[in-house]
């Protein structure tokens, strides 16, 4: 905490001469310093309050308490590696089996993304005695060597394509042509598992019923925060792994400690339903942003499903020229968030003489909320709405900006997080299109 105490301009110098510069801030011109967290809300130094709409590991809202007691508990009682025999990492296994389809039942418990799918590509090498793979365009699946080889997000400014690596557009429909030539079918759910895309717990699942991966690859959200991740697979890749006789070991992965709060994560998503949230709020989402492509031809295309989002900018909408210096700049921009008009314009709202801000309007922010007196940290002028249910969609559709709280502004299009403090009113419901990319093919 004594570091909270440093002013922004002695942080930043600290982190400029002792961090490499390939080690990127966001908002770089202007960092943030975020000191603190709580449900969607991020604090700076300075106690101003930010919606935060760009992290996608804070996946039940940040320092949510039911998962950092979770965390606490264990860390007082044990926490040493997974070959000690203990209930935690049975448990979670078992808990999380019950999410997938029963073929995939063989689980490794690691400690981020990049691991679990470094893992994955051993097992499916192991098992199909290939080595090539097919990625869609586009798509990063980590910092290892090895998946750095398989990114064209990555590798396109680095090596090269390796011959290798084939590159597609689209997963619709590729898990057949995969399984007909005698690949595995890895599913990468690190940004889009746990119920984030709303209509179903997996991404994958959007593919259709009969559809079952090879791999599960999880990462990021399943631990809101704490290292942990995952990598789920059948009998047979499982089993083809182990006939090396090269015992996997890994120090940290699954234990007692990750364990509980990756279990702590999937009782706040069953309580507090956040699945049917991210399709609640997704789909008001995506409508308000379709209204807004009725109105602006930069706005090409709008399409996802849950709370996994992107909107396409174009500067033609003959050529489908991308708008790429704006989108840069879209991505890269924070700024004030429109209060919602309710509370000005309502004399009648009960908080009306005791609100110490009443011109930045009841839906501003949870600080304001709480020191109103509210309960859930919601304000009783919100009108159903959930705080931040009307402040982040402001923040993307009204013009008008005012000296209440700010937004991180979604980067490349991706809305993550997932709060119960999000409910909207009724909307209208849309169809949403089914051709999304959040599946990653590896053809082995």
């Amino acid at each position: 905490m004594a570091a909270d105490q440093r002013g922004k301009a002695a942080t930043l110098a600290g982190r400029q001469r002792l961090l490499s510069s390939s080690c990127r801030l966001f908002f770089p011109e202007d960092p943030i310093k975020i000191v603190r967290g709580q449900g969607q809300y991020m604090y700076d130094e300075l106690g101003a309050e930010y919606i935060d709409c760009i992290n996608n590991v804070a996946h039940v809202g940040h320092c949510h308490p039911f998962v950092v007691q979770a965390a606490h508990e264990q860390n007082q009682v044990l926490n040493t590696n997974s070959r000690y025999l203990h209930d935690n990492i049975v448990d979670y296994a078992q808990r999380l089996s019950e999410t997938l389809p029963e073929k995939l039942c063989v689980f490794y418990f690691l400690n981020s993304g990049s691991e679990a799918n470094d893992l994955a590509l051993r097992l499916a090498r192991q098992y199909t005695g290939h080595w090539d793979v097919m990625v869609l365009d586009h798509a990063y699946h980590g910092h290892l060597s090895s998946l750095i080889d398989i990114s064209p997000y990555k590798f396109r400014d680095l090596d090269g394509q390796k011959e290798w690596v084939h590159v597609v557009c689209t997963a619709q429909g590729g898990h057949r042509h995969i399984r007909k030539a005698g690949g595995v079918f890895v599913a990468d759910e690190i940004q889009v598992g746990f119920g984030r895309v709303g209509k179903h717990f997996w991404a994958f699942q959007l593919q259709g019923k009969d559809f079952v991966p090879d791999i599960v690859t999880m990462g990021k959200s399943i631990g809101n925060g704490h290292p942990v991740a995952c990598v789920a697979t059948t009998q047979a890749v499982a089993r083809a792994f182990e006939a090396t006789g090269v015992e996997y070991f890994n120090t940290f992965g699954g234990s007692p400690v990750s364990c509980a709060v990756g279990l702590a994560v999937l009782d706040v998503l069953e309580k507090e339903q956040l699945q049917a949230h991210a399709a609640q709020v997704g789909s008001f989402l995506i409508e308000l942003l379709r209204q807004q492509k009725a109105k602006h031809p930069i706005i090409g295309d709008v399409r996802g499903v849950g709370l996994f989002i992107g909107v396409d900018l174009i500067k033609d909408e003959a050529t489908r020229t991308p708008a790429t210096n704006e989108a840069a700049y879209l991505v890269s921009r924070r700024g004030p968030i429109p209060a919602r008009d309710k509370h000005r314009s309502d004399p009648s709202c009960p908080r009306e003489a005791a609100c110490p801000a009443p011109h930045q309007g009841c839906g501003r922010t949870r600080l304001h909320s709480q020191r109103t007196g509210s309960k859930d940290g919601q304000d009783s002028c919100s009108s159903g709405w959930g705080a931040s249910g009307w402040s982040s969609i402001s923040a993307l559709t009204s013009p008008r900006p005012s000296p209440g709280s700010r937004s991180l502004t979604p980067r490349q299009g991706l809305l993550s997080l997932l709060s119960p403090s999000l409910t909207p009113a009724p909307t209208p419901t849309s169809e949403i299109p089914s051709s999304v990319r959040c599946v990653s093919l590896f053809k082995l």
